[in-house]
Parts: structure tokens; sequence; C-alpha cells
């Protein structure tokens, strides 16, 4: 299974993601901005297979740290999940960085779905279901 990077500042979601990752069988940290999980990823030398990340947050928002997890540890791959429809829109100008971005709400079985489809490194075909 995968060793996974949850950063969110709302504590009710990073706990749900945390706890539906863990059920896949993943070893799962978390951060609660972008800063943070800057520290977590250089403390562990970049050894994440996935940054699961929210875009909207204090300190350092979620495309500020995809551009710095881009740049300084290229292999990790990044998925972006935001409830505002023009956060999301930020993170278009990033697809060759980003693997995909989730849109909040979602379920326990869509973001389980999501994270599974950027580890396989595909992206689902029936975006209506995950992504609005």
């Amino acid at each position: 299974m995968a060793r996974i990077l949850v950063t969110e500042d709302d504590d009710a979601v990073r706990s749900f993601v945390k706890r539906a990752l863990e059920l896949d069988g993943h070893t799962v940290e978390i951060a609660e901005d972008g800063a943070q999980a800057v520290d977590v990823i250089k403390q562990a030398g970049g050894d994440f297979d996935l940054l699961l990340s929210d875009i909207k947050m204090p300190v350092m928002d979620g495309i500020a740290l995809a551009l710095v997890v881009a740049r300084d540890w290229p292999s990790l791959r990044i998925l972006l999940m935001t409830g505002f429809a023009d956060q999301r829109e930020r993170a278009h100008n990033l697809e060759a960085l980003v693997h995909d971005v989730v849109t909040k709400p979602f379920s326990l079985a869509d973001i389980r779905r999501a994270v599974s489809l950027a580890l396989a490194g595909v992206i689902d075909d029936d975006r209506s279901k995950l992504y609005a």
C-alpha cells in the first residue's frame, strides 16, 4: 500500500480522509497547511507516494504547495481537492504537475476511488461521479 500525506486545514475533513484511506491499508500522515506539509515531506526525505492537498488553506495554499513539491520532489504524485470553483480553475493551470482535482463535498467511496486512480496514474473517464 501507499504512503500518503493529507494536507487539509479543516479538522473534520482531514480526519475523514485519513480514516477513509487507512481503510484501504495506506499509511497516512497529516499536515494542517502547505508550510507544515513541506516540513513533513522534508523530514521524510520525500518518501511519499501521494500528496493529497486542499487548495484553499492558510499560510501556504495547495497551489503553492504543489509548485514546491513538483520542483523539489518531481516523482511525488499530487492530487488536489477543493470546494471552491474558482480554486479549481486556478489548478487547471497546473495540469502538468497535478494528477487531478477532486471537488468537495465527496463521499468516502469517492475519495478512496480518486486516490486509487491517482496512485495508478489513471484519470477517471467517468468524471461525472467524482468531479462536479
